[in-house]
């Protein structure tokens, strides 16, 4: 009887799944492509950095109000902003950083 139930707990335990080549490609170019970004970024000056910095408030600063009146058709938008402001922060005080 003990036989069975070992066997029926190796059937019932799931094998581990090996990563395919794939997966890991595209692991790959998903990092690729926010490491593009930012590295897109990092190849512009400071002051650049600060224009196009300006730039996304002020798109930020429309799009909640688009957001409040119900006017906004890409939601995603936001986020992507967001995300970009930060990037472009973020760089900056690397930048500061290097420099000082």
């Amino acid at each position: 009887m003990v036989e069975k139930k070992t066997k029926a707990k190796a059937a019932a335990k799931p094998k581990a799944k090996k990563p395919s080549v794939r997966s890991k490609a595209k692991d790959a170019a998903a990092s690729a492509k926010v490491s593009s970004k930012a590295d897109e970024f990092r190849t512009k000056t400071a002051d650049e950095l600060a224009d196009q910095l300006a730039k996304l408030k002020k798109e930020q600063f429309n799009l909640r109000f688009q957001r409040a009146n119900g006017q906004l058709e890409k939601t995603n938008r936001i986020r992507i902003v967001r995300k970009d402001i930060a990037r472009i922060r973020t760089i900056l005080t690397e930048q500061r950083r290097k420099a000082g």
